[in-house]
């Protein structure tokens, strides 16, 4: 990034807009304000036609909130949010945003967050980096905020046809060498296309990983007993009543999941 910065400002009041232009008017070095949007989905063509190296953006906005706006681009660029809500201020941080100014806006305030953009893009610069690991940062998290999609089976294959395993009949998921396997209820085993880790991150919180190869319905457990090296053995009420060792490293895991 080179100064001064190409600037885009958010808000769904016109006044607030107008406060903003007229206090970064005395960090013209900083930031070259390029253009304004009243609401989330003008501010995201905008985005996106522009390429911004910062975005002053509202919260509650029309149309599409600050947050919304964030997980719909495809570029993320600095971010300082502006908001009257004191509330948003620990979300905000907690997402890696580069500050937050309480409206109205005070210009000492303003002035702490430019030389914290000035830091942090001198620092960017003298690593050459291309991306900044902040707005990496928010992508990330934005996109970890994202629903999962509900799903309600598994499809695995038998033969020349595909099955739809409903998740209600799934005891547990094991991984063998480079394969993972479905075990139902009634005993029986199939072969899926998944790995534990995309499972992991599809399915709902009644399936648990408890070790490295092993992910179990936590309705379908019956028993949990104590075992060595801050292991449990875990007693399933499928037909074959099998019997699974928890890893050592998911000890906590299984305490707090199924509250041990």
């Amino acid at each position: 990034m080179t100064f001064p910065l190409k600037t885009i400002l958010i808000d769904d009041e016109p006044l607030a807009i107008s406060r903003l232009r007229r206090l970064l008017v005395k960090y013209s070095d900083t930031f070259d304000v390029i253009g304004d949007a009243p609401n989330g989905a003008e501010g995201l063509t905008l985005i996106e036609a522009e390429r911004p190296d910062v975005i002053f953006l509202d919260i509650e906005m029309p149309l599409l909130n600050g947050f919304e706006m964030l997980s719909r681009l495809t570029t993320m660029p600095l971010v300082v949010f502006a908001t009257a809500f004191d509330q948003y201020a620990i979300r905000a941080f907690e997402e890696n945003s580069v500050d937050y100014l309480l409206k109205p806006i005070e210009a000492d305030r303003l002035a702490r967050t430019t030389q914290k953009i000035r830091s942090l893009v001198e620092r960017s610069d003298s690593s050459q980096s291309e991306t900044n690991p902040m707005s990496e940062n928010l992508m990330r998290l934005l996109s970890q905020m994202q629903p999962k999609k509900e799903i309600y089976s598994i499809s695995v294959k038998t033969g020349e046809k595909i099955r739809l395993v409903p998740l209600s009949d799934v005891a547990y998921f094991e991984a063998e060498d480079k394969y993972v396997f479905l075990s139902t209820m009634d005993g029986q085993k199939f072969l899926t296309t998944y790995t534990l880790t995309t499972l992991d991150e599809k399915l709902p919180d009644t399936f648990v990983r408890v070790s490295r190869s092993v992910m179990v319905n936590r309705h379908k457990i019956t028993e949990i007993h104590k075992h060595f090296d801050g292991k449990f053995l875990l007693a399933m009420s499928d037909k074959k009543h099998t019997k699974l060792t928890t890893g050592s490293t998911y000890g906590d895991t299984v305490r707090q999941l199924l509250e041990l």
